[in-house]
């Protein structure tokens, strides 16, 4: 049957859709009530039999474009498509469709079209105007739910609601109904992960796999091992952000149409998506759905099989907490959205219109769509950054406001209406000089209804390397704040951003050699440390929260594979951490590093000799590609690599960098080395935490925490905490420095220690089972958790 035969298109709804949306527009108490009351028409539904559509569109506005000019346009493959192929051709049906409009807003509708699911492919759609010059021009569903080319293809119409319908996890949405929406408070702790590098298969499909086994293996009680042990002991799991990002700057499209194309069928190379991203590189167009790179089906229904394998966990259901990206949009946005939505230029690419009514109201429709795929909770990135410009204090304001509608959407999983759990990261001043001195990290804490809401900590926000000698009693200040406010803040070291941060410090100051005996033990020990850990899981309130690349001793860094004009830069930047994270035996594995071998770096050396002159020319040549390509060439004696060095062949080794370094940095390639007693002392401690989630509370009269005096060339933490019900934990941490003397840590003279009954609970790795109490030398990340009362 021909698409013509097949669709049929709706006007009578269309224009139903329309009359709604001058309704709302003539009657609503504002501007931002009546686009919060049209933004859930737009996108595309599909009720079983009928697909409406629609769009804001100013820029038809803008360009004076009239009704006769502007259709639906409607595509359908010929054959099945297979989303797990890398390339193929295909043949697509086209058929164009009338539309309603008012003022800005565009919207059609049809009859025969295909949705898809997890089992079948469906059409695809996208609105088109035609201009004077009977040019085309395509405007992208922002709110799309199903993206399998990227944010800068045309949408596939989804069957979202059957998604849903179909979830797995509905009995634990079930039991959270009552008459007002539920409300989710703060986990014990949390898991963070970057899916891509989670994984061998890198996809959320493989990551609800991985649960589904450690499932199986915990109901059957069967022996855990290293790997088993990193993933579990956690209330909560956090995944970077998850969304559409960025595409290869330099071409390649994932829709790529051929020239000749009629009004009536189209050919279209198609390639799966495959760019490597930490995840804040957005364009805010698709935000609502799943970004393709991280669907091994193609099929958005994995996101929703991850919230379920979590729910189902046994022995206690895990939270599935979202990153979301809204602060700010990439450079590339601007090709994906109309400009309406965008206020400037900022540091990261555009700061976003929230001024806008319709900007604003469709970024909170997204926000709603994505956290209804069955998220527990909300991590909100940069919160720092939602700022409007204020005209009369000629200034960037924060939009505080903003934030607080984010954490009021009332969301829909399994029938049950429920509010999330939030965490911002706000870090306010920041980017002004004195951030670090001048945040409070309380910002959004304070201005928030709600009593739960947390921001990022001041020893996990950003800039926090701990390998570095003096960092503990540098930061002792701040600590002092962790123990007094610190009940709604993320505490911990180890992070997305800290990791990548300890990656690129100047092996040169003052290293704390303690830690290992290479630069890849101290940085993994670093912030994998067990002294750290007890620290901050049986002293610390708050939520802990640990990055699974840490705890994994696996690599990481920036992972960005996208950049053309600025790529040889970044990697400038990043080729520091060769010095961290790569060691002559790393590089020669067989399967590291494979394309910058077929380069001729065929050795660290050869890659190490070439990093150490490339940031260097980049800075003095103000990164003029010819100019430093000339100076490469010019090196006595020549350099390893391509042989002759062109700008060209830069942004190659540049490219081979960022995807040799995704592939290393998997978590995968580590598991083999995992020390059993490492993993199995931070799941204890883990447990320990979530066993007594007292411990969340600030410290109060009773509780006790300082560091031995006199300092004598080491930083030694003591800390008492009582629980409501006369609990007592005390816990002694050696974090830097040289060995204390023989000492007893119960005969200190600290308040509340005294009297016996005290039971050495946890102790680190590298102090033996066999003690119990008496006098010990502490050495660097040695540290003991006493229990009394418990």
């Amino acid at each position: 049957m021909s698409l013509k035969d097949r669709i049929s298109a709706d006007t009578s709804t269309a224009e139903g859709l329309a009359w709604k949306c001058r309704q709302h527009l003539n009657t609503a108490d504002s501007a931002f009530d009546a686009h919060q009351s049209i933004a859930p028409m737009l996108g595309a539904h599909w009720d079983g039999t009928r697909a409406t559509f629609g769009f804001w569109t100013p820029e038809l506005l803008d360009h004076r474009v009239p009704d006769g000019d502007v259709f639906l346009e409607l595509l359908s493959p010929r054959d099945p498509l297979d989303l797990t192929r890398s390339h193929q051709t295909v043949r697509f049906d086209r058929i164009y469709l009338p539309v309603a409009r008012y003022e800005a807003h565009t919207f059609a509708a049809a009859t025969g079209v295909r949705a898809g699911s997890r089992e079948a492919g469906g059409d695809f759609y996208a609105l088109v105007w035609r201009d004077a010059q009977d040019q085309w021009h395509r405007i992208l569903d922002p709110l799309a739910m199903s993206l399998p080319f990227g944010a800068f293809a045309p949408a596939e119409l989804y069957d979202v609601d059957g998604m849903l319908a179909a979830r797995r996890d509905t009995a634990y949405w079930q039991a959270l109904a009552g008459d007002a929406p539920h409300k989710f408070g703060a986990p014990t702790n949390i898991l963070q992960i970057h899916v891509p590098t989670a994984t061998a298969g890198g996809t959320l499909a493989s990551l609800a796999r991985q649960f589904e086994r450690l499932g199986e293996r915990v109901e059957k009680g069967l022996p855990r091992e290293p790997l088993d042990e990193i993933y579990l002991g956690y209330d909560a799991v956090q995944l970077l952000p998850v969304e559409p990002t960025t595409v290869y700057e330099a071409g390649g499209d994932f829709w790529d149409e051929a020239v000749g194309g009629t009004d009536a069928e189209v050919t279209v190379r198609l390639t799966r998506p495959d760019t490597t991203n930490w995840g804040y590189d957005v364009v805010i167009s698709g935000m609502g759905t799943v970004n393709p790179v991280l669907l091994e089906t193609g099929r958005p229904d994995e996101l929703v099989d991850l919230a379920a394998a979590l729910h189902n966990f046994p022995t206690k259901p895990k939270m599935l907490i979202l990153d979301v990206v809204f602060g700010h949009a990439d450079n590339q946005g601007l090709n994906a959205l109309n400009p309406h939505f965008f206020a400037g230029p900022n540091m990261y690419g555009q700061n976003m219109d929230y001024k806008n009514p319709a900007a604003r109201a469709i970024m909170l429709e997204m926000q709603r769509r994505k956290v209804n795929f069955g998220a527990d909770g909300v991590r909100v990135d940069g919160a720092q950054d939602f700022k409007w410009w204020d005209p009369q204090a000629q200034k960037l304001q924060h939009d505080d406001d903003y934030l607080q509608q984010m954490a009021d959407i009332v969301q829909e999983a399994g029938g049950v209406r429920y509010r999330p759990w939030f965490v911002f990261e706000d870090g306010r001043p920041w980017p002004q000089e004195d951030w670090e001195l001048s945040s409070t990290y309380r910002a959004v804490i304070e201005t928030q209804h709600d009593g739960d809401v947390f921001q990022w900590g001041p020893l996990t926000f950003a800039h926090n390397t701990p390998f570095i000698y003096g960092f503990w009693l540098s930061k002792y200040w701040r600590i002092r704040e962790i123990l007094t406010v610190g009940a709604n803040w993320i505490s911990g070291c180890a992070n997305h951003d800290t990791l990548r941060r300890g990656t690129q410090v100047n092996p040169k100051l003052n290293i704390n050699t303690r830690l290992g005996d290479t630069k890849m033990e101290i940085l993994e020990k670093a912030y994998d440390n067990p002294a750290v850990s007890m620290l901050t899981y049986a002293a610390f309130p708050g939520v802990p929260m640990d990055f699974i690349n840490a705890t994994a001793r696996a690599n990481w860094g920036f992972i960005r594979n996208q950049d053309d004009k600025y790529g040889v830069k970044v990697v400038a930047e990043e080729a520091i951490s060769l010095k961290w994270q790569v060691d002559e035996y790393a590089y020669s594995i067989s399967g590291n590093f494979a394309r910058l071998k077929d380069l001729g770096f065929e050795t660290r050396e050869d890659l190490a000799r070439f990093f150490e002159f490339l940031p260097a020319l980049v800075e003095v040549t103000d990164y003029d590609l010819d100019h430093i390509a000339k100076l490469l060439n010019g090196v006595e004696p020549p350099l390893a690599g391509p042989g002759r060095f062109t700008p060209r062949q830069l942004k190659i080794v540049a490219r081979a960098w960022m995807d040799d370094m995704h592939e290393y940095c998997n978590v995968s390639n580590t598991v083999s080395q995992l020390d059993p007693r490492q993993t199995r002392f931070m799941l204890a401690l883990r447990n320990f935490r979530r066993e007594n989630p007292w411990l969340m509370g600030n410290l109060g009269p009773e509780d006790h925490f300082d560091y031995l005096q006199p300092i004598d060339g080491r930083t030694v933490f003591t800390s008492f905490r009582k629980g409501p019900e006369g609990q007592e934990v005390f816990t002694i941490t050696h974090m830097e420095g040289g060995e204390t003397d023989d000492f007893d840590p119960l005969r200190l003279k600290i308040p509340g220690l005294q009297g016996s009954g005290w039971h050495c609970t946890l102790r680190t790795p590298n102090i033996g089972d066999d003690y119990i109490s008496g006098p010990i030398v502490l050495r660097d990340s040695m540290g003991l958790v006493f229990t009394r009362n418990m």
